[in-house]
């Protein structure tokens, strides 16, 4: 493969072990978030999409505190000479992050106020500040703010029959300065006003007052021209406003559970009330009320983030959908009918022909769904089992197992009740199922179920023209959730097959779930926590040998974080040993590529583009034989320790082929949205100087059209 010209990202050099083997990890979330923020930066991705991306950063780091910045706080005071993975103290390791996305946010915002707004504003999609409004706008904004805000909005005065209130993780909040006296003589100095979720953050001004085809205005600016109507004969010197960030991870011993749905529906309300780990403020927020707010809250000065612009920009996600302008967004992309289904053969018997593989989102999920319906209304199907870990307040999954109960089949679900940000819904599905008359088992207590597997059981003729019967499993093995809406947004892959060793592993791994059985050998399923590990290792170690022994030896995989460090080590072995070693990762990776003696062979990439890459994918040339496994699972220690994972194998040579083709090496060939990894943590965006510019989901979207 030529080497690619590149040009350098704005990152920061990330710290590593004194031994140099490994990289830290908070550092690597940020700087994945930095090549999510460069999407931004991009003229060629459409003006409302780079809105967007500005947006998903705020997400994400918004997630990076509640678990990762948290973590970091909980091990600086329960343990505050411990080391983090990479071997730094963690106060360095705190501190290190801190540093760095006070740099991103900072970026990010400059993204968004100084190029995205003044584009918008180009295009006829205009945000009203305050200062900006004219007679006939500022009339509009308040009668809406009369009607519409101020009767679900409490001020809350602060003094010693009012102390500070313990104010919703995430929440918008305005803290107000005040003077006069009130109604009782007491001296207004300062009040809180809590902003309701069910507020809207921003609306539309009619655009015969906005002058603008799309004019929105943001909750803030009501709030900073009108809170003066809250607070009647009391003058408003100041109003702004401020977020906190809580710890959100939740707790739930497992010596003493004893109803585990009982546990976490008693933990959840908690999420809301966690340790303080971040105080966002608008940046005209005067020094003193800034330390005011850290001081209630419990923060130091670190944990501060000034933003020039709203606390939450999360809640601007919704303004590329509220705007009708199609040249500013992607091309809509219709996912394409699978064609192994195109001809009309009934689907159970397509499937006992051959597999059949599904490439999401180039290829419709609804082909899942077909299945899935197909069984619950099937006479001869007789038991449907799946693991469910993320599928959506509504799902047309979750009304199909429903609709096989009333039908009489025997459905089993096991619903991970601790899929985090989702443990509510999935406690809801799973009341609602057991209701409907589902056998609904939360997996083992220790271990999320992750694995996304799918048995259907069927009882069919044995042979033609013979009466007898006999009772045939099929099974959907997938890469990512049961959830229609993300399936077009991720990249995954999903198999459809009825091999009858396939389908025995898939009812086994059923069994350790929903009962209980000492280790089985499987015939091909690798499963966390007991062969994942092993195999992987197994096969690296393999490639090695054959690398000594003069033999090709290759490995390529596809993940979304590498983290776990005997398998680094072994990729490290199998480096020294001449395997050559193609790594797709699209998140954080603590592996360092390219460092003489140790892993000169080994090359890490990102893609980031429209879709979010998700599909795991590992690659063995195995002496020829070309081993290829699809799983759930990144290689990290949870995935590969602490949790039910399955890596299945495509067996096929021709799907084979496919998988190889459309995940792999349509990304290495990538060499425009491709980030190339440095042996110091830092990425740089790999140009196509005098090439043809490639870009693999532009290739793949060609593919399937």
């Amino acid at each position: 493969m030529q080497k690619s010209k590149h040009r350098h990202s704005k990152v920061m050099p990330m710290t590593t072990t004194p031994s140099g083997t490994l990289l830290n990890r908070e550092l690597g979330m940020l700087e994945f978030n930095s090549r999510v923020l460069a999407q931004a930066a991009d003229p060629s991705v459409p003006l409302l999409e780079r809105l967007r991306f500005v947006c998903i950063v705020s997400s994400n780091l918004d997630e990076f505190f509640e678990i990762r910045m948290a973590g970091l706080k909980e091990q600086m005071r329960d343990n505050p000479s411990g080391l983090t993975q990479d071997g730094l103290s963690v106060q360095q390791a705190y501190q290190l992050a801190t540093q760095r996305t006070q740099r991103l946010v900072a970026a990010q915002y400059a993204m968004l106020q100084d190029v995205i707004l003044p584009l918008l504003e180009r295009e006829g999609v205009f945000f009203h500040l305050t200062g900006s409004w004219n007679e006939a706008q500022r009339k509009w904004a308040r009668e809406f703010f009369v009607r519409e805000l101020g009767p679900v909005l409490t001020p809350i005065a602060l003094d010693p029959a009012h102390p500070f209130p313990r104010v919703l993780n995430k929440s918008l909040n305005f803290v107000v300065e005040l003077s006069g006296k009130d109604a009782f003589g007491r001296e207004a100095e300062l009040a809180i006003v809590q902003a309701p979720r069910a507020l809207p953050r921003v609306v539309q001004m009619p655009e015969e007052l906005s002058g603008y085809p799309y004019g929105f205005v943001l909750l803030s600016s009501f709030m900073q021209s009108f809170v003066h109507e809250l607070f009647p004969a009391i003058t408003v010197d100041g109003c702004y406003q401020f977020r906190v960030t809580r710890n959100s991870d939740l707790f739930v011993s497992e010596d003493d559970i004893t109803d585990l749905r009982e546990a976490l529906q008693g933990e959840l309300p908690s999420r809301h009330y966690g340790d303080a780990v971040r105080l966002e403020v608008s940046a005209e927020t005067p020094p003193a009320l800034t330390r005011r707010l850290l001081n209630e809250i419990g923060l130091g000065e670190q944990d501060l983030y000034r933003v020039s612009g709203p606390v939450n920009l999360v809640r601007l996600m919704p303004i590329p959908d509220m705007v009708d302008r199609p040249a500013l967004k992607y091309p809509p992309h219709v996912p394409m009918a699978v064609k192994a289904f195109a001809g009309g053969q009934p689907m159970f018997d397509v499937i006992r022909q051959r597999d059949v593989l599904l490439h999401h989102p180039y290829e419709s999920f609804n082909s899942v769904l077909d299945l899935l319906q197909l069984a619950a209304n099937d006479p001869d199907v007789v038991a449907i089992k799946q693991t469910v870990y993320r599928t959506g307040n509504d799902s047309a999954v979750m009304d199909a197992l429903m609709t096989a109960v009333r039908n009489g089949k025997d459905v089993t679900v096991v619903v991970e009740l601790l899929a985090r940000f989702d443990e509510e819904t999935n406690i809801n599905w799973a009341e609602r199922l057991e209701s409907a008359g589902a056998h609904v088992v939360y997996g083992v207590v220790g271990h999320k179920c992750h694995a996304k597997m799918l048995l259907i059981v069927r009882r069919e003729s044995a042979a033609p023209k013979n009466r007898q019967t006999r009772l045939r499993r099929y099974v959907h093995l997938g890469t990512g959730n049961y959830h229609p809406r993300t399936a077009r947004l991720y990249t995954d892959f999903g198999l459809l097959t009825a091999n009858e060793e396939v389908c025995e592993d898939v009812h086994h791994v059923f069994q350790l779930l929903t009962g209980t059985a000492g280790s089985i050998k499987l015939h091909h399923l690798w499963q966390s926590p007991f062969t994942m590990q092993s195999n992987l290792v197994e096969n690296i170690r393999a490639e090695a040998r054959n690398a000594r022994a003069g033999k090709p030896a290759r490995i390529i995989a596809k993940m979304n974080a590498l983290l776990e460090p005997s398998v680094i080590d072994e990729l490290y072995n199998a480096s020294r040993a001449g395997v050559k070693i193609d790594l797709i990762v699209r998140g954080v990776c603590a592996l360092r590529p390219g460092v003489p003696g140790m892993s000169e062979n080994i090359t890490v990439r990102s893609i980031v583009g429209r879709f979010l890459e998700h599909h795991r994918v590992n690659y063995f040339l195995a002496g020829g034989s070309e081993l290829l496994y699809l799983s759930s699972a990144d290689w990290m220690d949870r995935n590969l320790f602490r949790r039910v994972e399955v890596a299945f194998p495509i067996l096929d040579k021709t799907l084979k082929a496919r998988v190889i083709r459309e995940s792999l090496l349509v990304h290495l060939d990538d060499n425009a949205s491709a980030w190339v990894m440095q042996p110091d943590g830092t990425y740089l965006q790999q140009a196509n100087g005098d090439k043809d510019r490639r870009v693999s989901q532009i290739e793949l979207l060609a593919m399937f059209t």
